[in-house]
Order: C-alpha cells, then sequence, then structure tokens
C-alpha cells in the first residue's frame, strides 16, 4: 500500500480470485488523486487480468481523480487486462454520467458483479 503525504484518501489493494480489487477510501480529489494513482500503477505492474476499483468508501470525485482512472484504464488497455469499477456512490456516478466516461468504463453495481464481468 502507499501511504503518501497526500490528504486523507487511504488506498488498499488485495487479491480476489484473477482479480485484484483496490479499495480507495476517502475523497479522490488533487490532494488524494496521487496516492490513488501510486497505487494503480504498483498493481498495473504487477499485471493482473482484471483490476476491480470499489468505489463504495468514496464520496467525492473531482477531474483529477477521473483522469486518474482514466489514466489506469488506458495502462490496462495496454496490458491488455480489464479495469472494473464498481459500487459507485450516486454523486461519484453522476461525475462520469456527466462527462458521458459511463460508455467507457466498465461501471458494477456491485464488488460481486464486478467479478463475473
Amino acid at each position: 500500500m502507499f501511504d503518501g503525504e497526500s490528504g486523507d484518501l487511504q488506498v488498499t489493494s488485495r487479491s480476489e480470485g484473477d482479480a485484484i480489487v483496490v479499495v480507495p477510501v476517502g475523497d479522490i480529489d488533487l490532494a488524494g488523486s496521487p496516492t490513488l494513482r501510486e497505487e494503480l500503477k504498483r498493481v498495473s505492474a504487477g499485471r493482473p487480468a482484471k483490476m476491480i476499483v470499489d468505489l463504495s468508501a468514496v464520496s467525492y470525485m473531482d477531474s483529477s481523480g477521473v483522469a486518474t482512472l482514466v489514466e489506469a484504464l488506458q495502462t490496462a488497455r495496454k496490458s491488455r487486462a480489464k479495469l472494473v469499477l464498481c459500487n459507485l456512490q450516486d454523486r461519484v456516478r453522476s461525475i462520469f454520467e456527466i462527462a458521458k466516461l459511463e460508455t467507457v468504463f466498465t461501471i458494477m453495481p456491485t464488488l460481486d458483479a464486478a467479478k463475473s464481468a
């Protein structure tokens, strides 16, 4: 786990079957997005078949957080991995809908659904 001086965001990750589940806790904003970026890069370096970002504990995300996830999606595609987002709270989901990114990302309602996506 990366534990930087970037805001109050905490990010953990764990293996579940063929997937690595990344769990950010807190706001993903300009201060917190570098913490998430570092953990996603670290996880991607292990070349998992699937990365799931469980956003259940994220109540706020700004454009820097969205940019971090877009970067992770591009990295995943280059390595032929799958990136799935799950458990988006309404406020976070609306950001993806406004930016028309719900058609770009695979977004599932639950972690179990994300595992089988």
